[in-house]
């Protein structure tokens, strides 16, 4: 829908050329040539932003701004002037405005202006609507969001929370792969047994051996007394292996012997221990690359691949972000300090930024900006200096004759995507929308065309 602009001004010559230039350049225009009558229109319909003259008969400019913004807060206000002086923007400013612009302007220039007031009030309009949404949206257990992508996901854990089959999660770090697994075992039939987590990476590459199966007396030097495994801790419930294209190459075939089996063997010992487990193994990694490499054997990750749960990352979720940052203000009990929510302003730099840690980075981001604000809002200066800077890469050249061909534009896109995904031909293929093998077609095609030139 075209953004729908207000504009006043009592000299109708000039509402004329407003109006026919911000038309033409996508507005819709509602024109009006008297402070008391803009009021009347803005109380009767509805509108994304006022664009109005300082200098006007009767209700002068910044009377009507103060005006609107008492009666309509979240409506941006651009005032024109004549005097570009400082202290007639910071009467307009103080009066409630969102910007001015200075007399002479281009219109392309003002339109500019009015694009970033639209996008202001469309924020501030989702951040009001998200601070009455936080405590309703659709969840599955401790995982939030409402955006298609998590729509998916909920669907998947639904439909496999009973199964007794092996669970694949994959995603970047701080998506959440752990909270994946444990609402997976809440919801399960085994939900009154224990839940185990190992974390493949964090243990000792000597060590993991017997953490997993469990060692008996004088297995080695300091096993003074046996020990149980995971497997076996975890009987009757569900094991969580994290990081599991972290096992080391040599452990791959005993845990496939213990998987097919059902039964451990415990470091130094010579009897076999059964043990009933619900197994869900994660990783960050791309394990079909891994295992392409040789890094990972084929016939362990079918078995632990019985279902895939892909977690999609932050960036890709939408204003999932926004329902996220304001679910922990809430949990954070930020309105026991008066904060009330997000500046539009702040939620523009959340939006835009990449979030390579995900959920975790923006709950740390969140818990900093809580414990530094000094409004009633989360203001842009609570952010971090990495947020506060960030710039996107362009994927478009930036002067308009440097424009390049689709497929170099798809190439561009590609690789923007694949450097996004840390790499990971699996999550950056789920982003774009395509398949792997898709994907490494483009990629192999791109990369020989790299070599011929």
């Amino acid at each position: 829908m075209k953004p729908r602009a207000l504009v006043v001004d009592d000299d109708p010559e000039m509402v004329a050329v407003l109006e026919l230039g911000l038309k033409s350049r996508g507005y819709e225009i509602r024109p009006c040539t008297a402070g008391p009558a803009a009021l009347e229109e803005v109380s009767a319909h509805e509108f994304d932003v006022v664009v109005t003259d300082l200098n006007m008969r009767g209700m002068n400019g910044l009377e009507l701004c103060e005006r609107i913004c008492a009666s309509r807060p979240n409506l941006p206000v651009v005032v024109i002037t004549a005097f570009g002086s400082l202290d007639t923007a910071v009467a307009a400013l103080r009066a409630g405005a969102y910007d001015f612009v200075a007399k002479p302007f281009q219109l392309e220039g003002l339109r500019l202006t009015l694009d970033r007031a639209v996008r202001h009030h469309a924020l501030r309009n989702e951040l009001k609507r998200l601070r009455s949404a936080a405590s309703k949206a659709r969840s599955f257990e401790e995982l939030l969001g409402d955006s298609p992508a998590m729509q998916r996901v909920y669907d998947t854990l639904a439909r496999i929370s009973d199964s007794e089959a092996s669970v694949l999660v994959t995603g970047e770090s701080g998506t959440g792969k752990e909270l994946v697994a444990r609402a997976l075992h809440r919801r399960s039939r085994r939900s009154q047994g224990p839940f185990v987590a190992v974390n493949c990476a964090a243990v000792p590459e000597a060590l993991l051996e017997s953490e997993l199966f469990g060692y008996t007396r004088g297995a080695f030097t300091d096993a003074k007394a046996p020990k149980e495994g995971l497997f076996v801790q975890a009987n009757g419930g569900t094991l969580f292996l994290d990081e599991i294209a972290d096992l080391p190459l040599e452990l791959q075939p005993k845990l496939l012997r213990v998987l097919q089996e059902r039964t451990v063997r415990p470091v130094g010992g010579d009897r076999e221990v059964p043990f009933d487990v619900r197994l869900v193994t994660a990783t960050n990694r791309d394990v079909e690359t891994a295992v392409e490499e040789k890094r990972f054997r084929e016939d362990l990750f079918y078995r632990v691949n019985v279902i895939h749960v892909a977690l999609p990352p932050l960036r890709a979720r939408g204003n999932d972000l926004l329902l996220l940052a304001q679910h922990f203000l809430e949990r954070l009990d930020a309105p026991k300090t008066g904060l009330t929510g997000i500046s539009a302003a702040a939620a523009a730099h959340l939006l835009k930024y990449s979030w390579p840690g995900n959920v975790r980075e923006l709950q740390n981001c969140i818990e900093r900006a809580v414990a530094l604000a000094r409004f009633s809002e989360i203001t842009v200066e609570d952010l971090p200096d990495r947020i506060r800077d960030y710039s996107p890469a362009r994927i478009l050249p930036e002067a308009e004759d440097q424009f390049v061909t689709m497929e170099e534009m798809e190439r561009r896109y590609l690789l923007r995507v694949l450097e996004a995904a840390g790499g990971n031909k699996t999550v950056a293929a789920q982003i774009l929308g395509l398949d792997r093998a898709t994907l490494y077609r483009k990629l192999d095609r791109y990369l020989a065309r790299s070599k011929d030139s």
